[in-house]
């Protein structure tokens, strides 16, 4: 399973479902993509792609990571592993060999507000997949022996998690950010909630939660929207509908600094602000901003910190949002004896970025960025079905993809300082994971800002 643990991650879902809804309507015609409602109350969306060879359909689920008690933390991911252990009608190993006979691939993830199954098949297969998933999601066995393995594989996720410091960094980096909320939890939960978690907690989890209200099913390919609709059959039907999870906005935080000293060669940064939310106005001149700071190879601070002085392997800078609150995050990772050096660079590139905004030249590459990336982002039948299903669970609406291309292009330098200001202006917090020694003060006067 794949499973969105922190900001680069959930970005990742993000970025695509952004990238999905921002190419030129030239190559999606918004005509091919067909919505419903079950008696249920399931949602269902499709987008007709007649050239292709895969169907791709998912099912997600309004929940996730920040909606469950403190107690069962981590419970959105035991669930989403659980899930594909089997029904009362299949194994574990049935519907594994069922996806692998045909070639197909059969995931899951699981976001800080919503979970997501999904499977990409021949065109051949869409009824049988369709039937599958809706199995996988809606009967699950929860079987104690099989329960308590993966409770195993998930202790062995989060110290794989806890050995790979780039991860860390930003876990630690959304504690500081997030504080005393569940958007600053680790996304897989710890070891004493994953350890102490019973069958009945999973259980319950799923009854509470996964519900026809809750549930958006999409798909793309080859496909009439019928037949996804056919197949789904009586799915959740007699279930009531269920409510929305009740979301608590976090508060505001002030300036922080997280260390975590580690015998390890490298001295992982992470930088982060608080930022937007999903809906907000200015998230079209967000994305420009972020990629002209450090969100692909021409942007600030690859350029000045990986490719001018060689500081760094990896730097990249990357937004995430959510219903009510928002982050932009900057990350970057050096040996011990070079990390004074790379909080000043770092500053200096945060320091003239948010005094002087953007020039012509980067707005224009950020633009073509944008659009050019998006065009890539809907070539198969698997980012189709995302930017359907991460749309509608998250936002209730398809935006049209010449609404998307029309806001992007409007976007203009003056919006792009505006935005800067607003987010880079605001209180910073700062984690870093490594062999700190000497550098510990170093961190504090670059925390300090």
């Amino acid at each position: 399973m794949k499973t969105v643990v922190a900001a680069t991650a959930t970005v990742d879902v993000e970025a695509a479902t952004v990238a999905a809804e921002s190419v030129s309507a030239v190559s999606v015609n918004d005509t091919e993509i067909e919505r419903s409602e079950l008696a249920s109350g399931v949602r269902v969306i499709t987008e007709r792609m007649p050239e292709a060879r895969s169907v791709s359909v998912g099912m997600w689920f309004a929940v996730g990571s920040r909606d469950e008690p403190a107690s069962i933390a981590g419970a959105s991911h035991f669930l989403e592993h659980l899930l594909f252990k089997g029904t009362e009608e299949r194994s574990a190993r049935s519907i594994a060999t069922a996806v692998d006979a045909v070639g197909g691939e059969m995931n899951a993830y699981t976001s800080r507000e919503h979970t997501a199954y999904y499977l990409r098949l021949p065109v051949s297969e869409l009824e049988s997949g369709v039937e599958l998933l809706a199995d996988v999601v809606s009967e699950p066995a929860f079987r104690p022996a099989e329960l308590d393995a993966e409770r195993e594989v998930i202790i062995e996720e989060l110290l794989m998690s806890e050995d790979t410091p780039d991860d860390l960094v930003l876990t630690a980096l959304y504690e500081s950010l997030y504080p005393e909320h569940p958007l600053g939890r680790e996304t897989l939960g710890d070891h004493d909630t994953v350890a102490a978690m019973t069958r009945d907690d999973v259980s319950a989890f799923h009854a509470q939660w996964y519900r026809p209200s809750n549930l958006v099913v999409a798909a793309a390919g080859a496909l009439e929207h019928q037949q996804v609709v056919d197949a789904l059959g009586p799915l959740f039907d007699g279930v009531e509908r269920g409510d929305a999870p009740i979301r608590e906005t976090p508060q505001a935080h002030g300036q922080s600094l997280v260390q975590i000293d580690r015998p390890i060669e490298q001295v992982h940064v992470a930088i982060g602000w608080r930022g937007l939310p999903l809906a907000d106005d200015d998230r079209y001149a967000m994305w420009v901003a972020n990629h002209v700071l450090g969100g692909g190879m021409s942007s600030r601070l690859f350029q000045e910190i990986r490719e001018s002085r060689g500081l760094a392997y990896s730097v990249f800078s990357s937004p995430s949002s959510y219903s009510d609150a928002g982050s932009l995050i900057v990350y970057a990772g050096t040996a011990l004896a070079r990390l004074e050096e790379l909080l000043s660079v770092t500053d200096e590139v945060l320091a003239t970025f948010l005094a002087d905004g953007i020039t012509d030249e980067e707005h224009a590459i950020a633009l073509g960025y944008l659009e050019g990336s998006m065009l890539l982002g809907l070539e198969d039948s698997g980012s189709r079905m995302s930017r359907l299903g991460t749309g509608l669970v998250t936002r209730n609406d398809i935006t049209s993809i010449d609404e998307h291309v029309r806001r992007i292009r409007a976007v203009t330098t003056d919006e792009v300082h505006s935005v800067i200001g607003r987010v880079l202006g605001s209180p910073r917090a700062v984690a870093a994971v490594g062999p700190l020694g000497d550098g510990s003060a170093a961190l504090e006067r670059f925390a300090c800002g």
